[in-house]
């Protein structure tokens, strides 16, 4: 087994950051679905995300890449990482408290061992990773609860969409391992959020319409916090700490990205999350640390 990188206090710090920008993610999702259209939101999002990560990657003198094949790979991760999950979990959070979204969000690690395992020949499944999985998955049917899935209704496709979201994203990690090794993390985030946008704004002026300027102080805090905190600054500051934390350590986001939703949404939307979604949680999180292997590693020595 490779052995782990310690986490220094500067990762941990910057780890803990990353949470906060991404669990409030989630808040403002809430809060600007209140005026607008999901659509408009994740539009407003990637656009103004892809505007702030060219300023960076200008200022840097960072080399953009021209070649064909190169953004023909930043569109599909736009489509994978942007478009289909930013578009399916807004949509949830119609019909479900953010908090419980982002627990079904937090499936993401797990859904990345199964597609990891089914496309690449050194990430085959090991009795160890499935049954972390296998806790993964007891952990999402307990917070989505048996019963929803028998009625089907509007509450039951918004936690499916979610869960969709989280099977996307794991795609797109898979796919980003072949497709943008060796590029600069940050040139790839600019590309990609900027296809991203090359479908989203279309689709937001078609289907939302032309957006109404003269929307509520709170509404334009959402978008700036979703383009500029939650998306530009998160895959800058994501980088730094898979850098130096590595990517086993940087998967203790997922673990810390909901207790943030879930405060927020305690303490800003007034939200009461049922039981089970706790109980789900907890078997997501013992499954994520199964996955993780150290608790394993630590029972040998």
């Amino acid at each position: 087994m490779n052995a782990q990188i310690t986490i220094s206090p500067r990762a941990w710090i910057e780890l803990l950051l990353l949470s906060l920008l991404w669990g409030g993610s989630f808040l403002a999702n809430s809060l600007a679905l209140r005026e607008v259209g999901v659509f408009t939101i994740v539009a407003v999002r990637v656009l103004g995300a892809a505007l702030v990560l060219w300023a960076y990657v200008l200022l840097r003198g960072l080399d953009i890449p021209r070649g064909p094949r190169v953004w023909a790979a930043f569109l599909a991760m736009g489509l994978l990482n942007n478009v289909i999950p930013f578009s399916l979990i807004v949509w949830g959070q119609q019909n479900m408290p953010s908090g419980l979204a982002s627990i079904l969000n937090a499936s993401t690690a797990i859904f990345g061992v199964i597609v990891a395992a089914a496309v690449f020949a050194d990430e085959r499944l090991t009795m160890r990773k499935t049954l972390g999985v296998s806790l993964g998955f007891a952990g999402v049917a307990t917070a989505v609860g048996l019963s929803a899935l028998r009625e089907l209704d509007l509450r039951s496709l918004a936690q499916l969409a979610v869960i969709g979201a989280a099977l996307s994203y794991a795609f797109a990690g898979a796919f980003a391992r072949g497709a943008l090794k060796g590029l600069t993390p940050q040139v790839a985030a600019a590309g990609m959020t900027s296809c991203s946008a090359l479908f989203m704004v279309p689709a937001a002026l078609l289907l939302d319409g032309v957006p109404n300027y003269g929307l509520a102080p709170a509404t334009w805090a959402a978008f700036a916090y979703l383009a500029v905190m939650a998306t530009a600054l998160a895959y800058l500051l994501y980088y730094r700490v898979l850098a130096m934390a590595g990517s086993g350590n940087l998967m203790l986001v997922t673990l810390l990205v909901a207790p943030v939703a879930i405060a927020l949404g305690t303490i800003v939307l007034g939200e009461d999350l049922r039981p089970q979604a706790y109980a789900g949680f907890a078997l997501l999180t013992l499954g994520l640390f199964v996955l993780d292997g150290r608790l394993f590693a630590r029972r040998r020595l």
